[in-house]
């Protein structure tokens, strides 16, 4: 026989209740569970034949016995019960509760602990006290002191902890459900602590109305929200006054456990960091049971909303003090609109709307064009020119022929031809630079066109191909921080997350086919009207001009990829075509006065190339690298001036050689510039590319790519209004209806720079600092301002180009001797 616990148990013994019936013997023993395994053990060891089973057994039986007090408690809600435990006691504290399947409630468990046990030399407790929550369908365990290990490898100890237990689902309408609180701990020396169970008043969100709250990175919130009836979407909003600490907002599935502690949140469901707002779109249909939780923990650390980095501990497993880390919050369940009601129909509707107008204008201007070119018919003979009529760039009072003789006299004085190598007279005329064959220039600027279409699909696929993966991972994962959305207006539709943000960039597809349809069809004029237009006019190629409308169509279909998931890895896919798109409209610029000198295409789009290269070294390099940035600057610099001197020499100047004696000769011999307007606008322009220099040397912008596009559309508008003021200066004019293109474009241009710098998301940031700028619809409860920038500048864009397309329309019927390059 063995004592053990006070109770005497001989299983051999005619008494004992192992030689009874199974009946008799659970009749009489009148014993706690802990008593009952111990005389397990003994009759296990009597007849056991020994072997490595009956060694662990023996070591299990051992720990049983040792705790052989074990105290259960009918406990009440809302009382608070102070308790010491040791490592030879356990207390059971048992609760029940009604459970009625048409109210929600919650249970909160909430425990402090009032003295420690063994301290180890790095200040950790050496034996915490372990709570299981034991409940239908689910167990809940914790310890206490909590000990949570941040990013940077620190140990955070917490001695308070409370966690709200999920609700078991009930068949019945109403039952009565058991639950315990076991407390129990290793440590030999009494440890105590404060237990308080209460129930959760407010854990049923309402629809519409603010709940405030509080957490910590110890004690956890979360709340559950049941669609109502007709609501299928809703956006779920978590607001707070301060920035730090760092938290997450989690929706997952009404289901046990409950994943709210920092090391378990992104287990399951949808999440997102936050600083002072998360905001995240849910649907019914996601949820079987037609209700979700909505969870908030407080993170231990804020390196990953932006907050500072801590270093890294000098003593392994040093325990550090958490601080004050509570954070006051605030959540509101709002209704959003819903994919199968008129709302998105009504989006769609509004945006074809909108770029459904825009052709029906151009149409009337088409056919206002083709009216008044049939009306006024090619230029008689003898017949004076607008631009001969107006003022010219030499002093009033002489004409074309005084000043040619005085080019010819300032030509003789100055280098010969054959001293200065590729010396261009003073002025030349549009004639001089269009001798070569019309048909062959043609076709070797719809080279442009062609390679425009071949660089758009094969750049296109991959790109679809990379965002569909992304929003792949981001709908699988649940992890919201991989896409930049303003989270306060992001419509889903399928697997799409911003169904408005791709919607609004159908106008550059749109208005991109119509630029092309309106270029076909002065084309064909073109054609109709070729012997008048071999003689007079700029000479008309349209091959750039297709590839304009076609890198506007593959800007929207690359913007919509890039809005799929929008992040700093794949905003090249944004910016690409709007690089082509600006190079392609200074070469128009230039192609107008310049045809038979022109880059081919294959030269011409080795330049994009380029800028790509520089983009994606600059995204990887470029952040805060100042030897990237001086290489980058010197080098932009000798472009600049480079560029600028093949404008004022009119593209004569041969990089060459003999390049220095060219430049002492006419440095040497000529007491002032030839081009003394030109140089003016250059002088102009290089002061401006300078000073872009100098801001990106001193900031060092990490977005690399923005920085290059501000480059290109500053020269861009730089390069158009030495155009425009050159072209006022010779005397020609504008018309009607390219006055209206322009003011019609900068009208929309302004407009979507104001919407454009209103700045809803930010991946320079974390994805929680972005969300500080999220903001809510502003058009139709459905589009925000950045849906407005795609429609205004997709507008604005296709004004530009017309603006191309129309601005020398005044020269169709002037001969083109009577033309002046510049």
């Amino acid at each position: 026989m063995t004592k053990s616990g006070g109770y005497i148990r001989d299983p051999t013994s005619p008494g004992s209740s192992a030689s009874l019936p199974a009946k008799t013997a659970v009749k009489e023993l009148s014993m706690s569970p802990e008593e009952l395994l111990i005389d397990i053990c003994y009759y296990f060891e009597k007849s056991s034949k020994g072997g490595e089973d009956l060694k662990q057994f023996q070591e299990f039986c051992n720990v049983a016995q040792q705790r052989n007090q074990v105290v259960q408690k009918e406990a009440q809600f809302d009382v608070t019960y102070n308790d010491t435990v040791t490592s030879k006691s356990q207390t059971i504290y048992a609760f029940n509760h009604t459970v009625s399947r048409n109210k929600t409630g919650a249970i909160r468990v909430s425990v402090e602990l009032l003295s420690e046990g063994p301290v180890q030399s790095n200040g950790s407790n050496d034996s915490p006290i372990l709570f299981v929550v034991r409940q239908k369908q689910a167990v809940l365990s914790f310890q206490v002191p909590l000990i949570f290990h941040g990013p940077s490898w620190r140990k955070y100890q917490y001695t308070e902890a409370a966690r709200t237990l999920c609700q078991p689902p009930t068949q019945v309408p109403s039952e009565t459900q058991f639950f315990y609180v076991d407390a129990s701990t290793l440590s030999n020396a009494g440890i105590s602590y404060q237990l308080r169970v209460s129930r959760v008043d407010s854990f049923t969100l309402q629809t519409n109305k603010k709940f405030s709250f509080s957490a910590t990175p110890s004690q956890p919130q979360f709340f559950k929200y049941v669609f109502p009836e007709g609501v299928d979407t809703v956006i779920v909003k978590v607001n707070s006054s301060v920035n730090f600490p760092c938290s997450v907002m989690s929706i997952q599935d009404v289901q046990c456990p409950v994943y709210d502690l920092d090391n378990n949140v992104a287990f399951i469901g949808m999440y997102q960091t936050m600083t002072t707002t998360a905001a995240i779109t849910v649907q019914k249909k996601d949820f079987p049971s037609n209700s979700f939780y909505v969870v908030v923990v407080v993170k231990m650390e804020d390196e990953a909303c932006g907050g500072p980095l801590k270093l890294y501990p000098l003593v392994p497993d040093q325990l550090f003090d958490p601080g004050n880390h509570s954070k006051s919050l605030e959540v509101v369940v709002s209704p959003a609109i819903d994919c199968e009601l008129d709302s998105y129909a009504m989006g769609m509707w509004t945006c074809l709307g909108i770029f459904l107008f825009v052709p029906i204008c151009c149409g009337f201007a088409c056919v206002i064009y083709i009216c008044v070119k049939k009306k006024e018919g090619p230029m008689k003979p003898g017949e004076t020119s607008p631009a001969e009529t107006g003022h010219s760039l030499e002093p009033v009072g002489s004409s074309r022929e005084e000043s040619l003789s005085a080019a010819e006299e300032d030509k003789n004085s100055m280098c010969t031809k054959e001293s200065y190598g590729a010396s261009c007279p003073k002025y030349l005329y549009v004639s001089d630079l269009a001798k070569r064959d019309q048909r062959s220039l043609t076709k070797r600027y719809m080279i442009y066109f062609l390679n425009t279409v071949i660089i758009a699909v094969f750049y296109a696929l991959p790109v679809i191909q990379l965002v569909i993966t992304y929003q792949t991972v981001f709908n699988r994962t649940g992890n919201q921080d991989i896409c930049y959305y303003n989270f306060l207006c992001a419509h889903p539709l399928g697997p799409l997350s911003s169904f408005n943000n791709i919607l609004s960039n159908l106008g550059y597809v749109m208005l991109g086919l119509l630029f092309l349809v309106i270029v076909l069809t002065r084309d064909i004029m073109h054609m109709r009207n070729n012997s008048n237009a071999l003689e007079c006019g700029i000479p008309k190629h349209f091959g750039l001009f297709y590839a304009m409308g076609t890198a506007l169509m593959m800007e929207g279909v690359l913007s919509a990829c890039y809005h799929v998931c929008p992040n700093h890895t794949n905003y090249q896919f944004d910016t690409t075509f709007m690089y082509m798109i600006a190079g392609l409209c200074m070469l128009k610029l230039y192609q107008k006065r310049h045809p038979d000198i022109t880059f081919s295409a294959y030269t011409a789009y080795v330049w994009p190339i380029a800028v790509i290269i520089l983009s994606v070294l600059g995204v990887v390099f470029g952040r805060g690298n100042t030897a990237f940035w001086i290489v980058f600057s010197v080098l932009y610099i000798l472009a600049t001036i480079l560029i600028s001197i093949q404008i004022y020499n009119l593209s004569c100047w041969n990089l060459d050689s003999g390049i220095l004696s060219r430049m002492r000769c006419e440095h040497g011999q000529c007491s002032r510039p030839i081009y003394m307007d030109r140089v003016l606008l250059l002088v102009f322009g290089n002061i401006i590319n300078f000073i872009l220099v100098v801001i990106g040397l001193v900031k060092k912008p990490s977005d690399f790519a923005s920085y290059l596009l501000v480059i290109a559309i500053c020269n861009l508008l730089l390069y158009f209004a030495f155009y425009i003021i050159m072209k006022l200066r010779s005397g020609e004019r504008i018309q009607c209806l390219a006055w209206v293109c322009i003011l019609f474009t900068t009208v929309f241009w302004v407009s979507a720079l104001v919407f454009f710098f209103q700045g809803l998301s930010n991946w320079e940031k974390t994805p929680a600092e972005s969300r500080e700028h999220n903001r809510e619809c502003i058009l139709l409860s459905f589009f925000d301002d950045h849906d407005i920038w795609h429609f205004l500048s997709s507008i604005a864009m296709f004004g530009s180009f017309l603006v191309l397309l129309t601005m020398d329309d005044d020269l169709d019927s002037v001969q083109r001797n009577k033309i002046i390059v510049f």
